[in-house]
């Protein structure tokens, strides 16, 4: 394919494709350009660096997150959707959670949604200092809430490069896990209802119990601050 053929979004594009299907590790110009059906110098052409590809394909997926709207929401509702769209993007990508602990990442995207977060939480009645807590609180727990099943991809990636033997070796895993488990009564009583591959997994429903335990919370602490403020 002819460099002037090649578009920074469709490098881009292509970039996010190859992270969802090889993750971090597997991003480099020689695949991408492979994939593109180019050569790596018509891709450094656009893009210099890894780092800026990374960069610029973290902040596109930000797009995919509907914000909603706040003057036909109320805070609640705006922020448990808006925490679910982030939660459900960065499963589907599960690479973004490992790229904040290892690249600079920056863009109109995800600012767009920190701006958002903000305005979510000062509607909802915190001062701007509190806003601010708020959003980076359900930030981080959505963030949290997506690394269990980011580390499973990434694991099962490698353990599928190996084949039987990395079959094998997950089999193993699981038999000494379950070993050890048998020796604590809560799991031990876990695991006599439940096989155990399902229980290394988190509950169904965690993501959705837990984020409505934070909007509680917030809702509690509003609610008492008005208290004292009428008194």
């Amino acid at each position: 394919m002819p460099r002037d053929t090649l578009t920074a979004d469709r490098i881009v594009r292509a970039a996010i494709e190859l992270l969802d299907d090889e993750g971090l590790d597997g991003l480099n110009m020689r695949s991408l350009a492979k994939r593109l059906g180019s050569a790596p110098t018509a891709v450094y052409w656009h893009i210099k660096t890894k780092d800026d590809l990374v960069r610029l394909a973290g902040d596109a997926i930000w797009y995919e997150v509907e914000l909603p709207d706040l003057d036909a929401a109320d805070w609640r509702t705006a922020a448990a959707a808006h925490a679910t769209g982030m939660h459900a993007m960065l499963t589907r990508h599960p690479w973004l959670g490992q790229a904040f602990g290892s690249h600079l990442l920056h863009g109109a995207g995800q600012a767009r949604h920190n701006d958002l977060s903000l305005a979510i939480y000062e509607k909802a009645g915190f001062a701007a200092a509190d806003a601010d807590r708020a959003a980076a609180t359900v930030f981080t727990f959505v963030l949290g809430s997506t690394l269990g099943p980011a580390a499973q991809v990434s694991l099962n990636r490698r353990l599928n490069k190996d084949g039987a033997d990395g079959e094998q070796r997950m089999a193993d895993a699981m038999k000494r896990a379950t070993e050890i488990a048998m020796q604590f009564p809560r799991l031990r009583e876990r695991l006599g209802t439940t096989a155990a591959t399902e229980y290394a997994a988190a509950p169904d429903d965690t993501f959705t119990f837990g984020l409505q335990c934070l909007l509680d919370g917030f809702a509690a602490r509003l609610a008492a601050g008005n208290t004292r403020r009428r008194r």
